[in-house]
């Protein structure tokens, strides 16, 4: 029977079928919602080792910072097909599962840390959500309810949610959704960023005491009896690339949270993991115990989705004594999530593979300094572990950033790719518009051969994107915004 329309069906003779309606304007049109349109991703094909081949054959080394040991694990297959076949799925609601339970303990046998239980989730947007929650949770569990204020630092990024984006100051992604963010209760200090906030003639310890007496300040102004917490990455990612603390810094800052009855919330779900070298990036910073700590991309090194907030115990029972933390996903504690994470964290924590990292880490520092220090548009090398950036200045001298409009570091990126490097790159990085860097966080397992591969072709690709930049000044291609750049200046700043 025809249609109404007049438009034959696809189980009518001589029915053109549905797929050949709906795609006969563009039969290779992509359903996938990528997050820049305007540009199709590369397709790939299969990974092993180090390596991810794409459709075209091209043969690409990872060095993105998630997977934290290779890519085609038979240990971490096997954990995933095994734990397939005794469970799938629970509801974290009615049920929870062994795999979970295996992880959790596996993740804080080390009671000196003070971090007593584990809250898996699916992203670290997800976890640092959770720990903002749990921080609000504690508060009003000790009869605070007022204390919904959260201070973090400039130059970070804590996620897309919501909450973890309101939290971050990451001006590009925030953009499109800043009428959101501004509705929530969050203010923001300078970052532990030593490349531009400490003054030659002062010591790390002085830059550090300068920092934390303006974290005090900020409490003192909002009120302490308002703040919740006080929230940082412990070694920065990719809004300014990897900005490594002064020394004292964290114990001055635990020691003010402390003062004040504020939580302090380290976010480790780029640096953590044994990614900079000890297991968890606040190790090397004294003796400093955060109340939560988010951990992610290294949990399960890409194998599946899993991220996690890990709580101290004060917290955790303040919570629980008044009825439970009120919150939840459908896939939290994911049963082949955390089999994958608990088959890739054996791996990690292995008797040799963090004093490993520690060595390539050197190894890579080293061979990043011989390769691009001196260079003409150099500003800065650092990092820790095998979690390491290079930031890139007009002038050396006064470090100008380069003119945004060539996006340097983004070019960086590309050409890498071409020659079969994956790096990341970042921009606004010094003040949150302007400003260049790039990344390299390969994963744990790769070889000295590997790392000098992966130099090699940096340094290559530098030359290459130096001499484009001064190719397009001198044709005068660019429109110059870098004065929009301002050196930080500040009463704080100018005691110390």
């Amino acid at each position: 029977m025809p249609s109404s329309s007049g438009t034959k069906l696809a189980t009518e003779p001589g029915g053109a079928g549905r797929n050949q309606l709906m795609h006969s304007s563009n039969a290779h049109e992509p359903y996938l919602l990528h997050p820049l349109p305007a540009k199709q991703p590369l397709l790939v094909e299969n990974a092993a080792g180090m390596f991810s081949t794409l459709k075209t054959g091209h043969r690409v080394l990872d060095a993105c910072g998630v997977s934290i040991i290779d890519h085609g694990s038979g240990a971490v297959r096997t954990a995933i097909v095994e734990q397939m076949n005794k469970v799938s799925y629970t509801h974290s609601m009615m049920h929870t599962n062994d795999a979970a339970e295996a992880l959790a303990r596996f993740l804080l046998q080390d009671q000196s840390l003070g971090l007593t239980k584990a809250y898996f989730v699916g992203s670290g947007s997800e976890a640092m959500e959770s720990a903002m929650k749990l921080a609000t949770s504690y508060h009003n569990a000790n009869g605070e309810p007022g204390r919904t204020h959260f201070v973090s630092r400039k130059q970070a990024y804590h996620g897309n949610t919501i909450g973890a984006m309101s939290i971050s100051t990451h001006l590009g992604r925030k953009a499109p959704y800043v009428t959101a963010f501004n509705r929530l209760d969050v203010s923001h200090v300078s970052a532990a960023y030593a490349y531009r906030g400490q003054h030659a003639d002062k010591t790390e310890v002085q830059y550090a005491a300068r920092l934390v007496r303006e974290l005090e300040a900020e409490f003192l102004k909002v009120g302490p009896h308002r703040v919740a917490a006080f929230v940082a990455e412990t070694v920065g990612g990719s809004t300014a690339g990897c900005i490594t603390p002064p020394k004292t810094y964290f114990e001055g800052v635990r020691r003010i949270c402390t003062k004040y009855g504020l939580l302090l919330i380290l976010d480790e779900v780029m640096c953590g993991s044994g990614r900079t070298g000890t297991y968890f990036a606040f190790e090397a910073e004294g003796q400093v115990q955060p109340d939560l700590v988010a951990i992610g991309k290294g949990l399960s090194g890409g194998y599946l989705p899993i991220a996690a907030t890990l709580v101290r115990g004060r917290v955790y029972d303040a919570i629980e004594s008044n009825g439970g933390f009120v919150h939840g996903h459908t896939y939290q504690a994911h049963p082949l999530s955390c089999a994958a994470a608990l088959a890739v964290q054996k791996i990690v924590r292995r008797v040799d593979m963090l004093s490993r990292c520690k060595q390539l880490g050197a190894l890579l520092e080293n061979l990043l300094k011989q390769s691009l220090q001196g260079s003409k548009y150099v500003g800065d090398i650092r990092g820790r572990g095998l979690f390491w950036a290079v930031e890139f200045v007009e002038d050396t001298n006064s470090k100008q950033p380069l003119d945004a409009m060539f996006a340097f570091a983004n070019k960086m990126r590309s050409l890498a790719h071409e020659h079969g490097v994956a790096i990341l790159s970042g921009s606004g990085t010094a003040d949150g518009l302007v400003g260049d860097h790039i990344m390299l966080a390969p994963p744990l397992l790769i070889t000295k051969r590997e790392l000098w591969m992966l130099v090699s072709i940096v340094k290559l690709v530098y030359v290459q994107a130096e001499t484009a930049y001064d190719e397009a000044k001198v044709r005068g291609a660019n429109k110059a915004i870098t004065t929009t750049y301002q050196p930080p200046q500040t009463k704080a700043s100018q005691h110390c």
